[in-house]
């Protein structure tokens, strides 16, 4: 029966004889099966028996089975059905309760992926599902190691907006070099479709009163603040309807800050939040409230209740000056003349010299743009004791990449430009509650009176045993130093988290094999805090000179893989899709301490 339809599907490419490599591609393409050109040319070299750059139709059954038969499918069709023909319904239904871990199931629901996977009519007719229909589920979406739940907004969204981690992005206009590297609107617009939520806009004085944004005492290039914040209206909700931050990182004189602040109310009109939402607040709100606003993060003058009766007036002119405080490293006992801000003036020193001191310096504020800042408000970051002690709820810090090191001991990674592995943490991370740059933090970050150390488990979080076991590759990608397409193909498993979590574990080289590597290597992680783990699978091929090459990565929080046998898709290092090249793996349910995990349900099982 499956040679009869898989001849019925091809016989008529081949009335005219033989065909060529392109004609094969699309071929397969039509026959639902994905292909990387490279991996097909080299297949198709191997089989054109002739070697004339055509094939007959039973070279290209050969190659079809080579690329969409692979072993390791088979074996698992072929243990879950009787006469290893075809899989009826309870054969399915086993499979799917069994091995893909699949609760609440229903014969309904193996019927269903029956009539959406068999290619061949008569087998879906007889509610049956043959290999070629195996084939094309195990290939499918549904089968995935991102958990399709965790692909849309499943969070509560009701929570204050400090209870969530928000994707943010650092000197967003850039697109490449921090230092000479051209100021783009893409940098923009590619943050906002990722699904980012907080974007940075570094603000300086432009000619004609016109201010514009680039990177400070650097060469690189500028961008009208009125198209920068053009682009930002056009696409800020196009990925994620929750709302969006627009830090301002202000070097502009109060007359631009007025220019700043209009053009800000005449591009996002009513979507500008510019008041408060209730008379008198106390804590932050919600971004469910918050959908489709804008709100803005910048210096602030006076209470939100002055904001709130300064509401209409005419604000032109009104330049407001205070005192800010910051922090600068000092030696020995220097004297500290004069200021960015402020050149030529001595700057207050406030705290003992030789030690982190800190600074006074005065500011100016046009009125029209601190009255804009509302729930956002800008304020030096000194210590945690002392956000914990006086910090107001719509006051927020900006920490410098040097003292958040000095605080977390790790890198820090907000740059959404710079390819390699913090954006692809941060795009992991960010995957989770339906890529809307929102994600509720633990409990146990939420509460106040929780001292959450982070090289001690919190006793809220269950440690859990993640084993998986990676079976194969499906056309990964070629070396770049292969002439066909090779690679000496290895896999490292990286998990992220806390100190104590962070592992790396790697598998065996296969040599020259890049078509279909076989592992069946297993692991076993041990993670103390799984709701902050992030796994990164990251496949390489092996250099013994010049080092290992970077082929593809995929990296998803812990909690939100799906259990069974899965497919890893793997990105380039641009964040580019490079299907269908992926890992095929099979991850058991969590298991530790009495604690399963399963489909995002935490259930008690005995030892």
């Amino acid at each position: 029966m499956e040679n009869k339809w898989f001849l019925s599907m091809i016989r008529d490419e081949f009335r005219g004889g033989k065909i060529n490599l392109e004609k094969t591609h699309k071929l397969l393409e039509k026959l639902d099966i994905q292909c990387n050109y490279v991996h097909v040319k080299s297949i198709f070299k191997d089989n054109d028996r002739l070697k004339q750059g055509r094939i007959t139709i039973e070279e290209f059954r050969s190659i079809y089975r080579l690329i969409a038969h692979r072993e390791e499918i088979v074996e698992i069709f072929n243990t879950y059905s009787g006469n290893q023909k075809f899989l009826v319904e309870k054969n399915l239904l086993q499979f799917l309760i069994q091995e893909q871990y699949i609760l609440d199931m229903s014969q309904n629901i193996a019927f269903e992926i029956i009539q959406k996977y068999e290619p061949i009519e008569e087998v879906k007719r007889a509610h049956r599902m043959s290999f070629e229909g195996f084939i094309r589920y195990m290939g499918s979406s549904e089968c995935l190691i991102f958990k399709p739940d965790c692909g849309r907004v499943y969070q509560d969204m009701t929570q204050p907006l400090n209870d969530y981690f928000i994707s943010s992005s650092h000197n967003t206009y850039l697109i490449s070099d921090q230092l000479l590297g051209p100021s783009d609107l893409w940098g923009y617009v590619s943050a906002l479709v990722k699904g980012c939520r907080c974007l940075e806009i570094d603000c300086w004085d432009g000619s004609q009163n016109e201010p514009v944004v680039y990177h400070g005492y650097t060469l690189t290039s500028k961008l009208l603040f009125k198209t920068v914040i053009q682009a930002i209206h056009k696409y800020a909700f196009l990925t994620s309807d929750y709302p969006v931050v627009l830090s301002l990182e202000n070097h502009c004189s109060p007359s631009q800050q007025e220019v700043m602040a209009d053009t800000l109310q005449s591009v996002f009109g009513d979507a500008l939040l510019s008041d408060m939402l209730d008379d008198f607040p106390d804590k932050l709100p919600s971004p469910e409230v918050l959908k489709f606003k804008v709100l803005v993060r910048n210096k602030k003058i006076g209470t939100l209740r002055e904001t709130h009766e300064r509401k209409g007036s005419n604000k032109h002119g009104q330049v407001e000056e205070f005192e800010e405080i910051y922090q600068d490293e000092i030696k020995g006992s220097e004297t500290l003349i004069g200021s960015e801000d402020n050149p030529g003036k001595e700057d207050e020193i406030i705290s003992v010299a030789g030690l982190p001191l800190f600074k006074k310096r005065k500011v100016k504020v046009a009125l029209a743009l601190s009255d804009l800042v509302i729930y956002t408000k800008a304020e030096k970051f000194r210590s945690f004791q002392h956000s914990r002690l006086y910090q107001q709820f719509n006051e927020s810090n900006s920490i410098g990449e040097t003292e958040a090191r000095k605080l977390l001991k790790l890198r820090v990674a907000l740059n959404f430009q710079t390819p390699g592995l913090p954006m692809d943490l941060q795009n992991g991370k960010f995957l989770d509650n339906g890529g809307s740059g929102y994600i509720l933090k633990p409990q146990f970050l939420r509460d106040i009176k929780t001292q959450f150390n982070p090289n001690k488990p919190p006793n809220q979080s269950d440690p859990v045993t993640l084993t998986i076991r990676l079976i194969s590759g499906i056309q990964l990608p070629p070396s770049n130093h292969s002439s066909s397409n090779k690679a000496d193909a290895l896999v490292i498993l990286e998990l992220f988290g806390v100190p104590n979590d962070q592992t790396k574990q790697q598998t065996r080289v296969i040599k020259r094999n890049a078509f279909s590597p076989r592992w069946n290597e297993t692991f076993t992680f041990i993670i103390q805090v799984p709701e902050l783990a992030l796994m990164r699978f990251v496949v390489e091929s092996q250099g013994l000179i010049t080092g290992n090459e970077f082929l593809g990565q995929y990296t998803l929080p812990v909690l939100s893989m799906n259990k069974g046998y899965r497919r890893v898709p793997l990105f380039s290092k641009m964040g580019e899709s490079l299907e269908p090249a992926s890992l095929f793996i099979y991850v058991w349910p969590f298991n530790l301490f009495g604690t399963k995990y399963r489909t995002g349900i935490v259930c008690r099982v005995p030892f």
